[in-house]
């Protein structure tokens, strides 16, 4: 029967990797996770002289390099000189040569954004009038191509070696220590370690393509991977290689010394048991006058072989711990280089964000790579305990409370509003995602109910079938094979083989007992069901890691809007204040002009509050967009008039629901903060 499962386990493995890339390729294309908001001179505009630069702005920092912008003259000519300038608040400028013709100009960017995502596009304005131009654009989009799908599929191959090379080795040291000398096991986790190696060392060669030209001759460019090196990502695909060579001692010290301690540790209680009970045996039926003297010595020598099982099992658990704190140090790390290049490291509350993502990565891994390992070890180890099942459903529990928990958190900084569920692709994938998980959890409690009939399951019929050929076999030893005194070498081989072939056939009869065991062929069952949902539900979850977020791809769309369509109308803002001091209540109000994303005309008018103007000391004010942790920028207006303060140029860098926050000082210490958030752009 192992013979027709072993297939069986390979093939889900290989599908787990497999069907994850396949149903996630398509996600690569709308990786992009930063947006142009505005440009200047603006898409399509036509403008009545040269500008001496053009400028972009972004939904959120980008990385910039030499030729990220180019502007192109309508001949294909590029007119821009030297590398963009960071303006701040997410802006970027490149220069112009001096005295440009009239016509349609074309300007291209490619970047990558905050997490680690290409981003490109294309815009045009025109000089004087529209004109021909004989630029021709890609269809291919950044991140696209055979590029890009190498890339993501190597992505998706290092989230799977990950959860198998983690969750495995938990499962070993967590539930099934002795798990440490099964081979299929073995096999699973290096198998692991190799293909998230493999997939590092592939995404290494191909960042530099892939954020690039995406030609496949560049793969191989040393100047690109010199580049790459020096990148935020670069930096953690690199630190994952160095954890990745601690993580290959971690396994060797795993199925070596810790697997020997094991079996050490087993060995020697069998042999005390064994010793116990052919000592009284032996001592009775050569000379019941030394029966007293033989008896003394047994009792010796099993102190002495507790005294070493002792010792055995104490390193054993040294080891396990050792090994325990190291995993977890290597682990967290690995964990941690995705959460430092990707959706954690930028965005709101990034410090708590990086934190919660290696929680949530490393929870993933217990409980799918465990899944893993408890199939593998269902289907290829007959002999494994109703415990160790019952110990990895406790942690598999533990898993799933805390991807609960980071996954409310991730999913509120993420989306931001119960609109984005419906109205973005992030927030569609996450509503299929929860769905899976609900199911997956369903079939956990079925998993669970079949462990808890197979703990209290009676399994005397297994172990009297086991027993019960040995116990006749040793006591026809014992009547018709009694060793004489002075029997040679040859009759010790033929017992130890003797020995071998019955321990062989009690292993085979207890093998074909628990196969046939209906519960334990249900729990079978129910965890291939698991482990099918499972990845389908991983590769959902890659594919939300390679989505944009659905809190900037609101942001980005109502920004982009405001750019292509200006608002021209002014923005005017009543705030009441009220100091606590004497004469310290007014209005406050605020208004902008004309209230859109560049420079604006701001004037503050102070009221007392029967109308008339009220004079204060000073007034400041304060613009905040908390959503994208810009500001708050401060604006200290000219005193013009009676009760009437101005400021021009007042920098809005982009389109969101800004807080304009007010300060009114009334005397020499009455003071107050008062504010209002309104729509700008």
């Amino acid at each position: 029967m192992s013979s027709t499962i072993a297939p069986r386990v390979r093939t889900l493995l290989l599908l787990f990797l497999a069907v994850t890339g396949a149903l996630l390729a398509g996600a690569a294309p709308v990786s992009a996770h930063a947006a142009l908001t505005a440009s200047d001179p603006r898409q399509g505009a036509v403008v009545d002289e040269a500008p001496a630069q053009v400028s972009l702005t972004f939904s959120e920092g980008v990385a910039v390099s030499d030729g990220a912008v180019r502007v192109l003259d309508p001949k294909g000519k590029r007119v821009d000189t030297g590398a963009p300038a960071d303006q701040g608040a997410n802006t970027y400028a490149v220069k112009l040569h001096a005295g440009l013709p009239d016509g349609t100009f074309t300007v291209t960017y490619q970047v990558v954004s905050a997490d680690s995502h290409p981003v490109s596009g294309a815009f045009t304005f025109s000089i004087g009038a529209p004109s021909t131009t004989s630029v021709a654009l890609s269809d291919q989009t950044a991140g696209g191509g055979v590029v890009g799908g190498l890339y993501g599929f190597a992505r998706y191959v290092s989230y799977g070696g990950f959860i198998l090379l983690v969750g495995g080795a938990t499962f070993v040291l967590a539930c099934w220590p002795r798990g440490a000398g099964a081979r299929s096991v073995q096999r699973l986790v290096v198998s692991g370690w190799l293909a998230l190696t493999g997939a590092t060392l592939a995404m290494l060669l191909l960042r530099g393509s892939y954020t690039g030209s995406g030609r496949v001759g560049d793969i191989f460019d040393l100047a690109l991977l010199s580049q790459v090196l020096q990148t935020k990502t670069g930096a953690a695909l690199v630190s994952r290689l160095l954890l990745l060579a601690a993580a290959a001692l971690f396994v060797a010290v795993l199925f070596g010394a810790y697997d020997r301690r094991v079996r050490a540790d087993g060995t020697g209680e069998q042999n005390a048991t064994g010793t116990g009970d052919t000592s009284a045996p032996g001592a009775g039926s050569t000379d019941g006058g030394t029966g007293t003297a033989a008896g003394t010595d047994s009792t010796a020598g099993t102190d002495s072989t507790n005294s070493t099982d002792s010792t055995e099992s104490q390193e054993k658990s040294d080891l396990a711990f050792g090994l325990a704190i190291g995993g977890f140090v290597v682990a967290a790390g690995l964990a941690a280089t995705w959460a430092m290049a990707e959706h954690a490291s930028t965005g709101l509350q990034a410090g708590i964000a990086m934190p919660v993502d290696v929680l949530h990565l490393l929870a993933v891994a217990v409980w799918l790579g465990g899944l893993s390992t408890l199939l593998v070890a269902l289907f290829r180890a007959p002999s494994l305990d109703a415990p160790v099942v019952r110990r990895f459903s406790r942690l598999a529990f533990g898993s799933v409370a805390v991807l609960v928990a980071t996954g409310i958190y991730q999913s509120w900084r993420q989306l931001g509003s119960w609109s984005a569920f419906t109205e973005t692709t992030y927030g569609q994938l996450l509503l299929v995602k929860i769905g899976l998980v609900v199911v997956l959890v369903g079939i956990a409690w079925m998993s669970r109910r079949w462990t808890a009939r197979l703990v209290q399951a009676p399994e005397r019929r297994a172990a009297e079938a086991v027993r019960t050929p040995v116990g006749a076999a040793s006591a026809r030893t014992r009547k018709g094979a009694k060793p004489k005194a002075g029997s040679g070498g040859g009759d010790g081989k033929r017992a130890a083989q003797l020995a071998r072939q019955r321990a062989a056939v009690a292993s085979a009869a207890e093998k074909r007992l628990r196969d046939a065991d209906p519960l334990r062929t249900g729990l079978r069952r129910s965890v291939l069901a698991e482990a099918g949902v499972a990845v389908v539900l991983l590769a959902v979850t890659t594919a939300l890691t390679s989505t944009e977020p659905g809190r900037t791809e609101q942001e980005a769309r109502a920004a982009t809007a405001a750019a292509v369509t200006p608002q021209t109308g002014a923005l005017s803002l009543d705030i009441p204040f009220d100091t606590g001091g004497r004469d310290g209540k007014g209005v406050a109000r605020v208004e902008l002009d004309p209230a859109r994303v560049g420079g604006n005309e701001m004037h503050v008018y102070v009221d007392r509050p029967n109308g008339k103007a009220f004079d204060v000391p000073e007034i400041k004010v304060a613009f905040t967009l908390e959503a994208k942790d810009i500001g708050p920028l401060p604006v200290v207006p000219d005193h013009i008039a009676t009760g009437h303060w101005t400021a021009d140029g007042v920098q809005i860098p982009m389109a969101g629901s800004w807080t304009i926050a007010v300060t009114v000082r009334t005397s020499d210490i009455d003071q107050v903060t008062v504010d209002k958030n309104a729509q700008i752009g």
